[in-house]
């Protein structure tokens, strides 16, 4: 096989049956998702004339498993599918789609079996909100999972012996194909002020991806009689809890602070650029992420991007991000602009998005 194919591999603890994947990330492109394929290779003499199925679920935690209570559990399955791969129903060159695949069988022999699904088009990507360093257990998360297992059907109770479990991610991409320029402006009139303050905010583009620098233009025209002063610059993340609650919440995961004044009947014109990262937001309770695989580091979530026809209820956990601009004027006001006011200034940013090129030779092994 050659040595730039990375598959990933994991075998149940009686040896029963083993999965091989040839990547764990599979990419939301809007109009297409990927589909999840793989291989299983069996042990007859271990199976005991058991069956073997494949099953790929996603599934809502807001909750610890220690939590669950009265059998009642902190989890929802969004969706669950499973099919039987031995002994097999189909000829295995319908269910064979991609070269690793065809590989694999040819490697492993005749007690390979190929399995192939794809994903639902109502189907979240995955995401889950970071714990506290104190937090154990569990997160809140929507996860997706990959099961193969022996039974003598689907449904009887499953035997952690002879099952193994792959988990895997469904990320979000968009690509930069907009050539919308986000503007947002507004006027605040002051109390026995004449004149009022116009404020603009102004963005180069629509969508920004990981890693990527955010310049924020910011045009002030102060005509009224307050002075404008301690100008501040943020990138807000908000996430909506929406499958069981709809907690709401709102974080800073940049910030650029100043001491720029704008005396009045005078004007501002300049840039501030923020960064995202989330290195500079780990071990904040409540900040959104990409799904996170076991020895991987992530990034801050990706924008939703809920399609037509779709509640957003099934969806779990909804990201967006905004561009705020707070001030305080002064001197007979002193206040600080927060989102329930008129002097905030957003621009939502309809996909924050991941960019990166997927491919064979950026797949890296990892443990599940």
């Amino acid at each position: 096989m050659s040595p730039k194919h990375v598959v990933f591999k994991k075998v149940s603890r009686d040896k029963s049956v083993a999965v091989y994947m040839a990547k764990r990330d599979f990419v939301d492109h809007c109009d297409f998702v990927d589909p999840v394929d793989g291989v299983v290779v069996i042990d007859p003499q271990q199976l005991r004339g058991r069956k073997v199925y494949v099953m790929l679920s996603c599934t809502f935690r807001y909750g610890r498993q220690d939590m669950d209570v009265m059998g009642v559990a902190f989890r929802r399955d969004l969706f669950l599918v499973t099919r039987q791969v031995y002994p097999e129903l189909q000829d295995k060159d319908k269910l064979t789609h991609t070269k690793i695949q065809q590989k694999l069988l040819r490697k492993m022999g005749d007690n390979a079996f190929p399995f192939f699904f794809e994903f639902q088009d109502n189907l979240p990507c995955s995401v889950a909100l970071q714990p506290g360093p104190s937090d154990m257990g569990k997160k809140c998360a929507v996860e997706f999972e990959v099961k193969a297992f022996c039974g003598e059907n689907q449904d009887e109770k499953l035997d952690k012996q002879s099952s193994v479990r792959l988990s895997i991610r469904k990320i979000q991409f968009s690509p930069d194909d907009s050539n919308v320029v986000p503007v947002a402006e507004t006027t605040f009139e002051f109390l026995m002020s004449e004149k009022p303050l116009h404020v603009k905010l102004s963005l180069p583009k629509e969508i920004f991806y990981h890693g990527e620098p955010i310049p924020v233009s910011i045009e002030i025209t102060n005509s009224s009689s307050r002075n404008i002063k301690d100008i501040s610059v943020s990138v807000e993340q908000v996430t909506n809890v929406v499958l069981y609650s709809n907690d709401k919440y709102v974080k800073s995961v940049a910030k650029e602070e100043t001491n720029d004044c704008v005396p009045a009947g005078t004007s501002l014109k300049k840039d501030y650029t923020l960064h995202p990262l989330l290195a500079n937001n780990k071990e904040r309770r409540g900040i959104a992420l990409d799904g996170r695989l076991k020895h991987e580091d992530t990034n801050l979530a990706s924008s939703s991007i809920v399609k037509q026809e779709v509640l957003k209820e099934v969806q779990g956990i909804l990201v967006s991000y905004k561009v705020v601009v707070r001030m305080i004027a002064s001197p007979l006001l002193s206040l600080s602009f927060s989102e329930s006011d008129d002097m905030v200034f957003e621009e939502f940013k309809r996909a924050y998005l991941k960019g990166v090129v997927y491919g064979d030779d950026d797949e890296s092994p990892t443990e599940a």
